[in-house]
């Protein structure tokens, strides 16, 4: 295979909503490029994407496909994405490492959540973006009102450069206004014919054709003034205006096919290969030190690692981008990220599951290998003299959490081993051994990626999983100054023990005073701090420890001895055993033996003192509350809202933001466990949120009451 230079290199992200074709699609490019003799289909389960048992068995995309076609003497690495949100790590990546992005749209529904969701993103990545009709042929397809939705929420910068003569089961030509020809096919599609835009399409092609050369003149100061004098462009003009308007997200092109008749897709890949910008040609990328990092060859290779796919038989294949210089077969690397030595024994092309051999790859180009022994994603690999390290890809937060565990428990570290093996291969799932809540969790972005996980677990590693409700991390605090006073005296011949403390507990705030006085019944208790020391606590919030014992009633030596008895029963809260936090604990007095009084004592003392104060100072339990932004369809407003209004959430936004409403709302991580499967329910998947942890905050009293008879009835047991 011929090696292909920087500026013949060029990285495309196919995108679109769930069913919008994509896999279909990439058949057709690869079809039409010759890579393949004949195009699969998804019901036969032969296609070049969904190539794993998982997609064969669910009937949709799961991971992202790799694959390449050679057009005109150019290099299309396009990387087809799935199209449901719950996949969405996979888009991201494919974003962040490509260059231009395909939006497809179905013909029958137009601009959908998906395609709502992905534009966010390439509006975050700065990435130059084309939209693709697809579909044509379905019988409720209607080109015209796409059109128009699509310039209604995205503006003038949507600009056509093909349009159907007719759409419908009788599709079968377009006019395209950048070339000013119709192009037919016949029921096979393949290679259209090319004639003269007929006479009753002329003027439709003419208004077209001068928006479209004033938006390719634009984006070029000299071609602006050309449009001014002439009011009409070359081809080439043209091209290079939509080049460099695609290149600042300064035009939106808007082009057609019907994949699944190969119709259109040659002249799709002409475009691409043609105007879309190439590797040198988009801003650059930086390391983690800030720098500019640019795609040339005449520098130390830096390897950048985004994708781990396993597959049967081969074990683990890597897929990289050079991020510069040029990587060669035998070449040696470091790991910027673990400092391990590798070396790159093989180097492939990717086509889906088939890899086409190759001896070297340059700056810009994306390709895979295997057998390496320590590089996970997201690793940089340098050749010597190169010290670069990349971290662009941030993935969204989880949206949907589970507890899960082996059904046989002698499987339990069996499965945390695939678990992260999988997480290499979709680092949208988040796996965390919650000590606290004493469960195994696994977030991720909804039940369908759960679901394909347990699919995955049960079918290709043989354990039986089984997922829970998780249970919520609430925290304990109190809101008043309370006292209390314990003795711990045992006595079995010989040294006995004995410990006794006096301690004040209080709320705790951030830059509250020192204390000075308290005031309980009728007795004071003045206080005269000796030492303070503040513990920041792993789990949130603070504990502040005041020593104010005098005239030697608890020897100095004794006081860490309480604070750690305290500090226990922080870790298991006095009113539902979760954790406390944000209080402040005064040692003012107690009592010690010459004899029994030893370290346990005093740290029993404490313990139970802590607890007993704790339960008179006015306790609350808090529960987590997350900031949550929910994107939503006009006519789903309402009943999106009262669901809302039902998990206790507390409204504070509402606004339009490109043709969908966007609700901003707090609301409890309890309400929101299975949020994703009810809006999902309540809009027919038209709707997505995000979610981010805001703070804790009390939980209603009711909600507590629960709570506290549920822990005490387990203390019962």
């Amino acid at each position: 295979m011929k090696i292909y230079q920087t500026q013949e290199i060029k990285n495309i992200a196919l995108l679109g909503n769930d069913g919008s074709g994509k896999t279909t699609l990439t058949e057709s490019l690869l079809y039409e490029a010759g890579i393949i003799q004949r195009r699969g289909r998804i019901t036969q389960q032969n296609t070049v994407s969904d190539y794993f048992p998982v997609e064969q068995e669910y009937g949709y995309s799961v991971f992202s496909t790799v694959f390449h076609v050679e057009w005109n003497g150019k290099k299309l690495n396009i990387i087809d994405c799935p199209g449901s949100d719950d996949f969405v790590g996979s888009a991201l990546t494919a974003m962040n490492v490509s260059d231009t992005t395909i939006l497809l749209l179905k013909g029958a529904n137009g601009v959908e959540v998906g395609t709502q969701n992905h534009f966010r993103y390439t509006e975050k990545l700065g990435k130059p973006v084309i939209f693709l009709v697809n579909q044509l042929d379905d019988e409720n397809c209607d080109y015209d009102s796409i059109l128009e939705q699509l310039t209604e929420i995205y503006g003038s910068k949507v600009v056509p450069v093909q349009y159907p003569v007719e759409t419908g089961p009788n599709f079968n030509s377009l006019i395209d206004v950048l070339l000013m020809k119709k192009y037919s096919w016949g029921p096979e599609g393949g290679a259209p014919t090319i004639e003269d835009i007929p006479a009753d399409q002329m003027d439709k092609a003419m208004e077209m054709h001068k928006a479209l050369v004033e938006a390719a003149a634009e984006n070029d100061e000299g071609l602006m003034e050309k449009f001014f004098e002439s009011e009409t462009l070359t081809e080439d003009e043209m091209r290079e205006g939509i080049r460099k308007g695609l290149a600042v997200r300064g035009i939106f092109p808007v082009f057609c096919v019907c994949a699944g008749k190969d119709m259109g897709v040659r002249r799709l890949m002409e475009f691409l290969g043609n105007v879309v910008p190439f590797v040198d040609q988009m801003p650059q990328v930086h390391n983690t030190r800030g720098e500019e990092v640019a795609p040339v060859v005449d520098v130390p290779a830096s390897l950048y690692f985004f994708k781990t796919a396993v597959e049967p038989h081969i074990g683990e294949v890597q897929y990289f981008k050079v991020m510069c210089g040029k990587v060669h077969e035998g070449d040696d690397f470091t790991n910027a990220d673990r400092g391990s030595k590798e070396r790159m024994a093989q180097l492939f092309c990717c086509a889906g599951a088939t890899r086409i051999k190759v001896e070297e790859l340059v700056a810009g180009d994306i390709g895979c290998t295997v057998k390496l022994k320590d590089v996970k994603t997201g690793n940089t690999l340098n050749a010597k003299g190169a010290e670069n390290r990349f971290n662009f890809i941030k993935y969204p937060n989880p949206k949907y959490t589970r507890a899960i565990r082996a059904v046989n428990e002698h499987e339990t570290e069996k499965m945390m081993n695939a678990l992260q093996r999988m997480r290499e291969e979709d680092p949208t799932w988040q796996i965390e051994q919650s000590k606290e809540l004493r469960q195994i969790l696994v977030h991720g972005q909804g039940e369908f990626h759960l679901r394909t996980l347990k699919w995955r677990m049960e079918n290709n590693e043989k354990i039986m999983i089984q997922f829970d409700e998780p249970k919520i991390p609430y925290r304990e605090t109190i809101t008043k100054a309370a006292r209390a006073e314990y003795r711990h005296k045992k006595q079995s011949g010989g040294a006995g023990q004995f410990g006794e403390v006096h301690l004040i507990v209080e709320p705790y705030y951030e830059g509250m005073p020192a204390p000075e006085l308290y005031k309980f019944g009728s007795q004071e208790y003045r206080i005269n701090a000796k030492s303070t020391d503040v513990v920041d606590l792993e789990w949130g919030g603070k504990l502040v420890f005041v020593n104010s014992v005098v005239g030697g009633a608890i020897d100095a030596r004794f006081m860490p001895a309480i604070l750690k008895g305290v500090m226990q029963r922080m870790e298991q809260g006095p009113l539902t055993g979760c954790y406390a936090r944000d209080v402040r604990v005064i040692v003012y007095d107690g009592k010690m033996h010459p004899v029994d009084s030893n370290e346990l004592s005093f740290m029993l003392a404490g313990r139970n003192a802590f607890a007993q104060a704790f339960r008179e100072a006015g306790p609350k339990v808090l529960e987590p509350i997350y900031d949550v932004e929910v994107f939503v369809p006009s006519d789903k407003m309402g009943d999106v809202m009262s669901d809302l209004q039902g998990r206790r959430a507390m409204i504070t936004g509402m606004q339009s933001e490109n043709g969908y409403e966007k609700i901003t709302c707090k609301a409890p991580q309890k309400e929101m466990s299975s949020y994703c499967t009810s809006l999902s329910s309540l809009t027919g998947g038209r709707a997505s949120f995000i979610t981010k942890f805001a703070s804790y905050e009390l939980v209603p009293g009711d909600v507590q009451q629960k709570l506290v008879a549920e822990y005490k009835g387990g203390d019962d047991e």
